[in-house]
């Protein structure tokens, strides 16, 4: 008998309604269902495919570059620099000017500033997957007028004081929160790559501002050389006019090839100004106060072994690639956003407080109140803005992932234009050594000569003048030889993510 009633207990429950106690549990229950069910609308990130190309020159390059000068670079190809590259070139005086650079330098500091900001923005954007909690008290002295309400009675003045609290939490139903998130993620990422690639930017300009000096100066000192030949050369035709040997047209060569000359050195002078206030400004220093060591041209090593990383590694080494990157990251995340903002979005919120005339009577149990509750905000209708910022979000991808296809190949562009530059310097600087084994030979002849009576002293001016000519060739030839091996470590990515290398700045996430 009392099991029958028991089970018709039961059945009634079931037929009837929730019991008192239900309506809690079966709402804690359709939360965690739909939490459950919950997902990320729009396209799950996918990396870019990684490039299909096994060298990155339409044609095999060789092993090693003509000897020219007595080096002879070899590609050392499967091979990655080492974050301080420029360490290869054999100078306590370059590495000393990158090293203030890196230590100095206003912008790579404001990088790495806002890759900072961008942390603390990710960590701010975290907070929406707590529960929000406030708290809010309110004095205030009110005249509560009852002839608005219809009522006779007298004005009245009154005290109300209220303390209470919410808490509030939303509930990412359909994943517009997350992906949010991983926009930001995306953004810090975009600053990490953004700050590497200021680094690299910043090491690569002062070791090419830093050799443009150096062969700046040597030239200058050859021109200065060459410049006093010719003001000796002068100085003797002008006396043979008055002695009536040569033609008045010679004066006039040698006056002509003096001014270029001098127009020569006065340019030397005006780029090595410009090199020096180039490095005072990258050293985070004005130009007045630079103290820039001496560096000789002649005292820097060119690399022997250049590294060529495997072209389908480059795209996982190149600042630039990876920011475009990180942007169609968060372009991708940003139709998420926008497709979550078509759906509904659900939050759970409770209010708990109490009101009274004084601070001693809030605790009466008469003023508290509370209340707790699901809310649900539904799109209807928005005129097509939430439809067409899906479309907009959409576009923007699409043109982020054009951008990562060209980011790449320029990158390819660029590290092959170094690499021809690499082979052609050294024979460019070949051809320049015999040039200038030429050049000294002629001189060598014309003063035998000289000596033997055969040449006057002026055709040996001449010859000294053409090997200072052809001397400031050749120095042109090196520092663009050094320079274009800067460019290749620069496009290959600087090396900075070689672990244990205290020059790359910390990029930890």
């Amino acid at each position: 008998m009392s099991t029958s009633a028991s089970s018709n207990a039961r059945a009634g429950t079931a037929r009837g309604g929730l019991p008192a106690a239900a309506p809690g549990r079966w709402l804690r229950a359709g939360v965690l269902a739909m939490l459950a069910a919950g997902c990320a609308v729009g396209p799950d990130y996918v990396p870019p495919r990684g490039v299909d190309a096994s060298r990155f020159t339409a044609s095999p390059m060789p092993d090693r570059t003509v000897a020219a000068d007595g080096i002879a670079q070899t590609f050392s190809f499967g091979e990655s620099p080492s974050a301080g590259w420029w360490k290869l070139f054999g100078s306590p005086e370059l590495d000393a000017l990158v090293r203030q650079a890196i230590a100095n330098n206003p912008t790579l500091e404001a990088a790495q500033a806002n890759l900072l900001q961008s942390r603390h923005k990710l960590r701010a954007g975290y907070g929406v997957f707590f529960p929000q909690v406030g708290a809010e008290l309110d004095a205030t002295r009110q005249r509560l007028v009852p002839a608005n309400e219809g009522l006779a009675t007298p004005p009245k003045v009154f005290d109300l004081i209220t303390l209470g609290g919410t808490v509030s939490y939303a509930l990412d139903v359909f994943g517009g929160e997350r992906r949010m998130v991983e926009g930001l993620r995306a953004q810090v990422d975009y600053q990490r790559y953004l700050t590497q690639a200021a680094y690299l930017s910043l090491c690569t300009n002062v070791v090419n501002a830093g050799i443009a000096r150096a062969g700046y100066q040597s030239e200058a000192v050859v021109t200065q050389e060459m410049i006093a030949l010719q003001e000796q050369q002068l100085r003797t035709t002008e006396a043979a006019i008055r002695a009536g040997t040569t033609a008045y047209a010679a004066v006039l060569a040698v006056r002509g090839a003096l001014a270029t000359s001098r127009a020569s050195l006065a340019s030397l002078q005006q780029k090595i100004s410009q090199s020096e206030d180039l490095l005072a400004s990258l050293e985070g220093v004005v130009p007045a106060g630079a103290m820039l060591p001496t560096l000789r041209l002649a005292a820097l090593s060119l690399p022997a072994g250049v590294p060529v990383t495997i072209p389908s590694e480059l795209a996982r080494q190149r600042p630039d690639i990876l920011m475009s990157e990180a942007l169609l990251h968060a372009a991708n995340a940003n139709i998420g956003v926008a497709t979550a903002a078509l759906f509904p979005s659900v939050s759970l919120g409770a209010t708990y407080g109490g009101a009274a005339a004084t601070l001693g009577a809030l605790p009466d149990p008469a003023g508290r109140f509370w209340s707790i509750g699901p809310s649900v905000s539904i799109p209807v209708f928005q005129g097509g803005s939430l439809w067409y910022q899906r479309k907009a979000a959409i576009d923007a991808h699409r043109a982020a992932e054009a951008v990562y296809r060209q980011t790449v190949l320029d990158a390819f562009a660029q590290v092959a234009d170094a690499l021809h530059a690499i082979e052609h310097d050294a024979e460019v600087l070949d051809a320049e050594v015999e040039a200038q084994r030429a050049a000294r030979e002629t001189l060598a002849l014309a003063r035998v000569s000289y000596q033997a009576g055969l040449l006057a002293y002026l055709d040996v001016w001449t010859a000294d003048v053409a090997l200072h000519e052809v001397t400031v060739e050749y120095l042109q030839a090196v520092a663009i030889r050094h320079q274009d091996t800067v460019a290749l470590f620069a496009a290959l990515g600087g090396g900075w993510w070689t672990e244990g290398k205290p020059e790359a700045p910390d990029a930890a996430p």
